[in-house]
């Protein structure tokens, strides 16, 4: 038996004349296929276990699409002109109370080869579609930590290293001699001429006027920022109270546990990959604060700062054959070091990392619920050398991480737009065969999820990849755009605090993390379907109420919205209409479950899903 649900699920009819829409109650099966009602068959509008709501956003969706379809250049085919076209509100379900839900046993074979074409088209896609679209979508450009899509993801994962394996939680009295160096032969490190080739990215100094709201103010300088991947904002506010007060008095008993990271290079075979490991010992900021000091101090016979080009040559000297095997670091550490004090200048301000999920041009205010280090912040406690490895952040989103204390911070950015070159040189040249699971473009970026994966970027620059760097102090913020690729290291004791943002441009490059991720059966963080349909319908009734001037840089926003939310729309209908021809019934759920994940991709389904026999569980369009 197959049905086709629909969360947010309305047949709705663009040619019924009256003061209501009106709508099926029961399912749409092959007889009736999806024509409404004559004009003598008027099904007057009542709910059915839903509310008015939902037929309200049902025929605002419609009227959306409808209407941003003609403003970018998109003409709907004669299928997608239908007089009733299927729209969404939450789950509902249509049953026939003598047999159950309506279908047929399964898709037919036209059915099934129509939607797998379909499929292999959509994602295959990875780039943004400006190629066959009339708007040009420009690539914009992301936080450390651990693989968390990971469907799997597991509290025991080992380090591997020839023979040598350790647990995540053996502590730090087993760490001699696990991580062996040796040289790695394809990464070069005898010559480190290459640090200073990698050009600086670009540094902003905001006034007062233009610090007022943090969002407002990237999304004026991302088209030019972006085109590097990574930028640096000195902030002209300062903190009164400094973060080691902050996190000693305003949050009593605050300890985090460190991780173990190895200080080496690997081969990037199945036998010597990379785990940063649970040291198992807590700190207190003080005790992770001196013992970190005490590492410095007895390398360079001093505790003052060293020159930053100086300290990025001992870093790749250190890490390719140096003494010193391990580090620690305290990365995705819950809580923030911005102070609640109402005299903080810099804690006050919209720039307060607590508060910026929020803001109103934050696409991330549209969640019901907090996410870690995506929605609220996270600190990151480091010492001499401690690293975050090449990664992108989670969904392509934006990242924004603020310098409190301690020392610099070296940073490495690839542009977004580079991003596909830089998995390829790491798919080519850094990784071997056997340790990549997906064949393509995507075996590369499975691993690089996992974070541990650092190099020097000198195999960037010897294939044409470009790469910028950043050295960041106190009071300095650093941004990473959407879907660049960043790495980096600390030169000593430091605290910084990281969150994730999203703007309207990032839709296109968000949907793209998400096919990926559907490709690699990968768990998502966020519901972008759900996040787009969402910020659509506020775009629409915004402006539609609202008579203002919008600045160059909303307006580029507000096509890269329209665009995301047309192209998901004209797939949903070409796939339901695909479906519905082969005899598939429509149904409603009475209740609103929001997002359901699909049970073979694990794809985030908002608009519509399929149920049917062959399956226990819901699965996507996409099947």
């Amino acid at each position: 038996m197959f049905s086709l649900l629909f969360p947010f699920c309305i047949p709705v009819s663009l040619h019924w004349p009256g003061n209501f829409f009106r709508r099926r109650v029961t399912a749409l099966s092959p007889a009736n296929s999806i024509l409404p009602p004559t004009e003598n068959q008027t099904v007057p509008f009542r709910t059915f276990g839903g509310n008015v709501d939902g037929l309200v956003v049902a025929v605002g969706l419609l009227l959306v699409c409808r209407g941003w379809d003609r403003d970018l250049g998109f003409r709907f085919s004669d299928s997608d002109s239908v007089s009733a076209v299927v729209l969404f509100y939450p789950l509902c379900v249509a049953v026939n109370k003598d047999a159950g839900v309506e279908g047929r046993l399964c898709l037919s074979k036209e059915a099934k080869t129509g939607l797998e074409i379909l499929k292999r088209t959509r994602l295959q896609r990875m780039r943004p579609e400006s190629a066959t679209e009339p708007l040009n979508l420009i690539n914009t450009m992301a936080r450390s930590g651990g693989d968390a899509l990971k469907s799997s993801v597991s509290c025991g994962l080992t380090f591997q290293g020839g023979a040598h394996s350790v647990s995540l939680f053996s502590g730090a009295s087993h760490e001699k001699d696990v991580f062996p160096k040796r040289r790695v032969d394809k990464f070069e490190t005898s010559d480190l001429e290459w640090t200073e080739k990698i050009p600086e990215c670009p540094v902003y100094y905001p006034a007062m006027e233009e610090f007022e709201d943090p969002l407002v103010y990237l999304q004026k300088i991302a088209p030019e920022a972006s085109k590097y991947g990574i930028c640096k904002i000195v902030s002209p506010l300062s903190t009164s109270t400094p973060a080691g007060v902050v996190l000693m008095r305003e949050k009593a008993g605050f300890k985090f546990t460190t991780r173990v990271q190895p200080l080496r290079l690997a081969e990037w075979d199945n036998d010597d990959k990379v785990t940063f490991f649970m040291s198992g010992r807590n700190y207190t900021f003080r005790d992770f604060e001196k013992m970190a000091n005490k590492v410095f101090a007895r390398r360079y016979y001093s505790t003052g700062s060293l020159p930053a080009t100086y300290l990025e040559k001992e870093f790749w000297q250190e890490i390719s054959c140096g003494k010193t095997e391990t580090v620690e670091y305290a990365c995705d550490v819950d809580g923030s070091a911005f102070s609640s004090s109402h005299s903080d200048p810099l804690g006050n301000s919209k720039w307060n990392l607590k508060n910026l999920s929020r803001l109103p041009k934050s696409i991330l205010r549209l969640l019901e619920i907090a996410i870690p280090g995506v929605t609220d912040p996270m600190l990151y406690i480091g010492m001499l050398f401690s690293m975050f490895a090449w990664h992108v952040e989670d969904h392509y989103l934006y990242s924004i991480n603020y310098h409190h204390c301690g020392a610099s911070k070296t940073w490495y950015g690839i542009p977004g737009e580079a991003a596909l070159q830089f998995e390829k040189v790491v798919r080519e040249h850094v990784y071997t065969h056997d340790i990549i699971s997906t064949d393509g473009e995507d075996g590369a970026f499975d691993v690089l999820l996992g974070k541990t994966t650092l190099f020097p970027p000198n195999i960037l620059l010897e294939h044409d990849v470009p790469v910028y760097k950043a050295v960041q102090k106190p009071g300095e913020f650093v941004i990473t755009f959407p879907r660049a690729y960043h790495a980096g290291f600390s030169h000593g004791f430091n605290c910084g605090e990281a969150v994730n943002f999203a703007i309207g441009d990032w839709f296109p490059l968000g949907a793209i993390a998400s096919r990926r991720y559907a490709l690699l059966n990968r768990m998502p963080l966020l519901p972008h379907e759900e996040l787009l349909c969402k910020e659509a319908m506020l775009l629409h009734t915004s402006l539609e109420l609202e008579d203002s001037d919008y600045s160059s840089a909303d307006l580029v926003s507000h096509n890269r919205i329209k665009l995301s939310f047309v192209r998901l729309m004209r797939f949903q209908h070409r796939a339901r209409w695909s479906l519905m021809k082969s005899g598939a019934c429509t149904a409603v759920l009475p209740n609103s479950y929001g997002t359901v994940l699909c049970s073979l991709c694990k794809r985030d389904c908002y608009v519509a899903y399929n149920n049917c026999t062959c399956y226990m569980h819901p699965v996507c369009l996409r099947h």
